[in-house]
């Protein structure tokens, strides 16, 4: 049927194009990516209700997901402009160039762009045109138009024979004056057809081929810069701290630090920054005396401190995973501006980083005697890539989307009058001071428990810069029953807990709540996390046979 060699025709087109693209930026500029920049630029313009149901509901799969989603609509759109090009082949070409336009307009608009990020989206687009006109003028069933016939209304004959009075060739070697005209036409179009079906065949492998070929090259270049990536990290030397965290108190179990390859991953980043530690550099400007730009080496050579700080993301439900505490090395960061010469009327501190965020957050908080700070070790080695390599901002108390940027490259002190951060332009709270909160990790929601046996209701629970001064657990509708709270090395980490338990036979549910330092109860009122966290208490329910 004539739809599927149009339909192979587009996806054909659209791989070719987007495999070149791909190719082009992969070899001169990662961050140009066609699929990446459009994707980007996705995340961009989606509403925050959506994106918060995609990470609520995906978690860390909602950027395969996107990717994966953009892949199949890219598809679906090719394939319908193979088929419209049949008839209307500038429909074709028209489809594709409008791609590599929007391809490119998001590759440029992105921060930190270059002009030139314009060609591998440009490459992409024109490429795809070009095949998928090559395609359609090949594609089975395109015939070309048939040759005019004689003045006599005969075609004329072979190079060399003369036809007689009734116009019949005289010679009878290759025509059979006795074989009826449209039998001869029909031969002449099998012939025709069957050259054009070559010709397609030949054309969409060469292009299929020519898109595998680049989709391996684009691996190769990547997993190399993958892997020159890694060589420069383990190159890195991390000081002495100045100040060393404190030892964990006497029995603290082994979990109570998150392992850098569990700890979570919030971001909107399709592909993590690649930044070489020789070429970084961090820019500090605005409303400042004396603006500086600092390399890793500079930074490094400052006076470091280790610390033992919570983090939590803004989108983390009721009982969520986007919790964790890491033993952190850093360059505190309001000696740093102290040193610069800051304006009194700058209240807001905008980070940049290499994934285009921003991240605003207020100055007085950075310096009012929290270990705020520009960090470059986790858990005793430079950072992971994913968590910011080589330089990542630290607020403790605040949510990451108010004080914690990756990859950062650039701080401007600003006001909040002035310029709305990333979260905040899209509806975000300006300030985001991280909620008390509690958790019971143990046991699993809708556990099946033995009844009459010693168990152990367990969890953590953090009410950061404030501290957590007791935990309560709710078994069914009884009384609130005092937790046993492990002490913390701060009260910038959470607190582990736990409770002794006997179950019953039956189902039963558990609830969860903490005060903190201030003799503030966490409240049981429930809300979203959009705009500035959410609230209510953690309830499970679980049986026991």
């Amino acid at each position: 049927m004539r739809w599927r060699s149009d339909l192979l025709s587009g996806l054909i087109a659209a791989g070719a194009g987007v495999a070149a693209g791909e190719l082009l930026a992969a070899a001169a500029r990662p961050g140009a990516s066609p699929v990446l920049s459009v994707g980007a630029a996705v995340i961009d313009a989606t509403p925050t209700p959506v994106k918060e149901f995609a990470v609520r509901t995906a978690g860390t799969a909602d950027k395969p997901l996107l990717l994966t989603g953009i892949a199949i609509l890219t598809a679906l759109l090719a394939a319908a402009l193979g088929i419209a090009a049949r008839r209307r082949p500038l429909w074709g070409v028209l489809g594709f160039a409008a791609f590599g336009v929007a391809g490119a307009v998001a590759a440029v608009t992105r921060p930190g762009a270059e002009s030139a990020d314009v060609l591998p989206s440009a490459l992409a687009g024109l490429l795809a045109a070009v095949a998928l006109t090559a395609l359609t003028a090949l594609r089975p069933g395109t015939a070309p138009p048939a040759e005019a016939p004689t003045a006599a209304g005969h075609e004329p004959t072979a190079a060399g024979h003369e036809p007689d009075a009734a116009g019949h060739d005289l010679t009878t070697a290759d025509h059979d004056p006795a074989t009826p005209e449209h039998e001869r036409t029909t031969a002449t179009a099998n012939l025709s057809g069957e050259r054009s079906r070559r010709g397609f065949l030949t054309t969409a492998t060469a292009l299929s081929v020519g898109a595998v070929v680049a989709g391996g090259l684009t691996g190769l270049l990547r997993r190399r810069a993958t892997s020159s990536l890694a060589e420069s990290r383990a190159a890195v030397r991390l000081p002495a701290p100045a100040e060393p965290a404190p030892p964990l108190p006497p029995g603290t179990p082994p979990d109570f630090l998150t392992r850098n390859a569990d700890f979570y991953r919030v971001d909107t980043a399709l592909t993590v920054p690649r930044i070489d530690p020789a070429d970084w550099r961090l820019r500090i400007h605005g409303m400042v005396r004396n603006p500086v730009t600092l390399s890793l080496d500079d930074l490094l050579r400052r006076r470091t401190v280790e610390r033992f700080l919570t983090l939590t993301c803004v989108s983390n439900e009721v009982g969520g995973p986007y919790t964790g505490t890491a033993r952190w090395l850093g360059v505190p960061l309001a000696a740093l501006l102290d040193e610069l010469g800051v304006d009194p009327g700058a209240d807001q501190l905008v980070a940049r980083g290499a994934d285009g965020m921003t991240i605003g957050t207020p100055t007085r908080i950075v310096r009012d005697g929290r270990d705020a700070m520009l960090a470059v070790g986790m858990n005793g080695e430079p950072l992971p890539v994913t968590h910011g390599f080589p330089v990542r901002m630290l607020t403790p108390g605040l949510y990451g989307y108010a004080g914690s940027c990756k990859w950062i490259t650039e701080l401007e002190l600003t006001t909040f009058a002035a310029y709305d951060a990333y979260w905040v332009e899209r509806g975000w709270a300006a300030e985001g001071p991280a909620k008390t909160a509690s958790r019971i990790d143990r046991p699993a929601p809708f556990t099946r428990l033995e009844s009459g046996t010693n168990a152990t209701i367990s969890g953590v629970a953090w009410a950061l810069h404030t501290g957590i001064a007791s935990v309560e657990v709710q078994i069914d509708d009884g009384p609130w029953q005092a937790a046993t709270v492990l002490p913390p090395p701060s009260d910038d980490t959470w607190v582990q807990w736990r409770l002794p338990w006997k179950p019953a036979p039956g189902g039963h549910t558990l609830r969860v709540r903490a005060t903190d330092r201030a003799g503030a109860v966490q409240t049981d009122a429930r809300a979203t996390p959009f705009p500035d966290g959410a609230t209510g208490r953690h309830t499970i329910s679980v049986s026991a046979v």
